[in-house]
């Protein structure tokens, strides 16, 4: 992928989620406030993330994209727990790490050479993260989703884990 493409790709998702967010605010009015940031200290893990992307677009080094996803994931995590107060969630909300890995896989193949299988892999990685917030969230009291009946998405995860790799190599 050429470098204006990539550059293309990149202006397109700032503007799809910055027009998102002022969307929004413009239809949620009691959203606008919420969602207006104000420079508190995790803004700033944020645009460390952002930076680093910047610095990976500029280098012509898509893989840049994982830890610029880390970074600013975790300064979201942090925002979010800072404006909530909610920081007891950390016992189960660094589950999503391993989803801002696959966010950062999807962004590196998207601006890389290999989108299909960025796809593959990051959302794989995301998949697993999010039943593993779910898991750890129901099993650690912050959330009740499933109430008794989490363990079923133990069973689920270790089914998935086990078939996984007899469909791949079918499909080698």
């Amino acid at each position: 992928m050429d470098a204006s493409r990539r550059s293309s790709i990149v202006i397109g998702l700032v503007l799809l989620i910055v027009g998102g967010l002022f969307l929004a605010a413009q239809l949620f009015p009691a959203l606008g406030s919420w969602l207006l940031f104000r420079f508190d200290w995790p803004v700033y893990i944020i645009l460390a993330g952002v930076v680093l992307l910047l610095i990976g677009l500029v280098s012509g080094v898509p893989a840049m994209a994982v830890p610029a996803s880390i970074i600013g994931g975790i300064g979201g995590l942090l925002y979010w727990q800072n404006a909530t107060g909610n920081w007891e969630s950390w016992a189960y909300a660094w589950t999503l790490i391993p989803g801002f890995v696959g966010v950062g896989i999807i962004l590196a193949g998207l601006l890389g050479e290999s989108p299909r299988t960025a796809l593959r892999d990051g959302g794989g990685m995301i998949v697993f993260s999010l039943v593993l917030f779910v898991i750890f969230g129901t099993f650690l009291g912050g959330l009740n989703l499933l109430g008794p009946f989490w363990p079923v998405l133990l069973i689920l995860l270790g089914l998935w884990l086990l078939l996984r790799p007899m469909f791949r190599s079918r499909a080698s």
